[in-house]
């Protein structure tokens, strides 16, 4: 376990977060449940902020990646914590407003942005909006004409830097649906159209090589080939990028055979891109570009735990042994795409020698219903109360209704309180948008 001041073994054996104790949390909301540690998600945005401030002079923006969990608290911690958000849909932008985000400081993505997404953002005011194709171009520019606006825009463009992770989450391979490819001229080409755009301002680029990513050198590599792009598209066009984003996806422990980054260990990963980017400015005679990074995993996902009760437990001798838990692939289906790995205890017996080594199953009625595979264990009994770590990525932002199933409840700890910051479906919410017609009645 990664131990931390806000996670840790208390003195009844049990695992605590935030200063609270997770079988207490476990008997007051129920399970599954998601715990937020707040004072960790506090911490990492001080960290990247700071960070900017101290060494860049503040010259940039930290923008907290919201596909990574996304709810109307998070938005106020981020609001409280100054910095910016990214949001990659109309339901993203919409719980940021709804939470009173400022949109100056929200950047929008997506790589099939809808007509009405781009409206809504135009009539939220939203301060960014990076664009990834050329019909979206088209599209928002007639939209920003008929508002009266000049919208400030940044390109999505692809480096073509290969960082070590799985491929379904490395975004800036040459086939990627993400961006326009500086190897093939594409980034050059869509410069110059969106440069032609009467209500569109360009104002520089996007990038983001991928996620869960350990070596800094991915990271000063893209900063390189963004650089060495930029000032090429100012000999070519007399554009000058007043904006660089370099996107996230900076790694976080979940077993043990991923490094286990402090906070002043993220600070460095930022320290060594802005060493990188002053260089290259000065080698390039550029000014140097406004930053923006968009950690999201780095700041939620060890601030998440899930907690589980334990159901059924099956032994099939000499080949496996399930622990059955009452959440599954419809609260965290990271398993099932990824064969993500995860830390799992049992909060009610920390101090219990691990000496069993099991799969983590859930309820749905699908064989790849698996939470996490091959984990050591103490010996599981019904109803002990299993906590899976690193779960605030991805978790609830990815959680369904399969099996019609709910999704669980997310509380937020923070010096011995905890809250709801979503409240907990219920059955009647999942057939509250049915509708029987007429002639089946």
């Amino acid at each position: 376990m990664n131990v931390r001041e806000t996670l840790k073994i208390d003195q009844n054996g049990h695992l605590e977060i935030g200063g609270c104790d997770a079988v207490e949390l476990a008997k007051k909301f129920g399970t599954p449940l998601y715990v937020m540690d707040e004072k960790y998600i506090r911490d990492m945005c001080r960290v990247y902020r700071d960070t900017i401030e101290k060494k860049y002079g503040g010259n940039g923006l930290v923008l907290y990646a919201s596909k990574a969990f996304s709810c109307m608290a998070v938005y106020k911690i981020a609001q409280q914590e100054n910095i910016g958000v990214d949001v990659v849909s109309g339901g993203e932008l919409y719980t940021a407003v709804k939470a009173g985000f400022p949109a100056d400081k929200i950047y929008m993505h997506g790589n099939n942005k809808l007509r009405s997404e781009l409206e809504y953002a135009l009539e939220c005011g939203v301060g960014t909006i990076v664009v990834d194709a050329y019909s979206e171009l088209d599209m928002l520019d007639g939209l920003a004409e008929k508002c009266g606006k000049k919208q400030d825009i940044l390109l999505r463009v692809n480096p073509g830097v290969e960082a070590h992770t799985h491929h379904f989450i490395q975004t800036a391979k040459t086939d990627s649906k993400f961006g326009f490819s500086l190897s093939d001229g594409t980034a050059e080409k869509i410069t110059e159209y969106a440069l032609g755009k009467k209500n569109l301002r360009l104002r520089g680029y996007h990038c983001h090589i991928g996620s869960q990513i350990f070596e800094k050198q991915s990271f000063r590599l893209a900063a390189d080939k963004m650089m060495a792009f930029m000032s090429g598209m100012k000999q070519k066009f007399g554009f000058v990028a007043d904006k660089l984003n370099l996107g996230g996806g900076y790694g976080i422990w979940y077993t043990d055979e991923d490094a286990k980054i402090s906070s002043a260990q993220y600070a460095l990963y930022l320290d060594a891109v802005v060493d990188e980017i002053k260089a290259k400015a000065k080698e390039y005679s550029l000014d140097e570009p406004y930053l923006l990074i968009e950690p999201g995993r780095s700041i939620v996902g060890e601030a998440g735990v899930t907690l589980y009760t334990v159901g059924a437990i099956k032994e099939i001798p000499g080949v496996k042994k399930y622990v059955a838990v009452d959440g599954g692939m419809f609260e965290n289906p990271r398993y099932a795409l990824y064969q993500a790995k995860y830390t799992a205890v049992l909060a009610n017996r920390m101090n219990d020698k691990a000496d069993d080594v099991v799969t983590v199953a859930g309820k749905c009625c699908e064989s790849g219903d698996i939470v996490c595979a091959n984990v050591p264990l103490p010996k599981a009994k019904t109803g002990d109360i299993l906590a899976v770590l690193s779960t605030g990525a991805y978790n609830y932002s990815m959680a369904s209704n399969y099996n019609r199933n709910p999704i669980p409840p997310v509380v937020l700890v923070n010096e011995g309180h905890a809250d709801y910051v979503v409240k907990p479906q219920t059955f009647e919410d999942i057939v509250r948008n049915d509708v029987v017609p007429e002639r089946l009645r």
